[in-house]
């Protein structure tokens, strides 16, 4: 059964997608702990990220590393935080935050509503700054 980011990165769930290539798709957390959060998926699906190979773990965080830096050009913030988090979808993946004080990762505040025109605009913004 596919899970909802592989029906995400196949287009069958629409997102507001920032960045892919050939083997990560990232896209704005329709859930964001922050303005502008990004998830970073492997588009094979693979449930717990330390059951990806070496290489393909390598890959990954150095994409989420060019994501990151898109994104510190495009939003206000101190750094980008990272985190691996979350049991609710068995797809590994790893979460990019703005962050300007440690307070702002907490998954357990509730979750800023971001209108579907600023996502869009926002993904779109990020994208250009990606290298």
């Amino acid at each position: 059964m596919s899970t909802i980011f592989s029906k995400i990165i196949a287009g069958d769930i629409p997102s507001y997608k920032v960045v892919e290539d050939a083997h990560f798709y990232s896209f704005l957390d329709i859930n964001p702990v922050a303005k502008g959060h990004v998830l970073i998926v492997p588009k094979k699906e693979t449930d717990y990220i330390f059951d990806l190979d070496d290489a393909m773990l390598a890959d990954m965080m150095i994409f989420a590393k060019r994501v990151a830096k898109a994104m510190k050009k495009t939003i206000e913030c101190k750094k980008i935080g990272v985190t691996v988090i979350g049991l609710e979808v068995p797809h590994a993946h790893i979460h990019l935050i703005p962050i300007t004080n440690e307070a702002d990762m907490y998954f357990n505040l509730p979750r800023k509503q971001v209108e579907s025109q600023k996502m869009t605009t926002l993904a779109a913004a990020i994208a250009e700054n990606f290298e």
